[in-house]
């Protein structure tokens, strides 16, 4: 299966780290990444170039994270 190039703005990010991954954050929660993208917090207006938007496998509240705090996950 091919998969559609990358985005300018994502290539410096580790290949395992795209929409539909699962990946393991900082605080060992197991996620499906849902987004990437630049990202600016409304209250205290810091910048987040690639922030990775994560949720629970099977649903449930979404959190944003740095990709540097991620780590693939054990394939199942």
């Amino acid at each position: 299966m091919a998969t559609a190039p990358r985005p300018a703005s994502h290539q410096s990010l580790p290949a395992w780290i795209h929409e539909g991954a699962r990946v393991v954050d900082g605080q060992e929660r197991e996620a499906i990444v849902q987004f990437i993208g630049d990202y600016e917090d409304p209250a205290t207006r810091r910048f987040m170039p690639n922030a990775v938007f994560l949720r629970p496998e099977g649903g449930g509240r979404e959190w944003i994270v740095a990709p540097e705090a991620l780590r693939e996950a054990d394939p199942r």
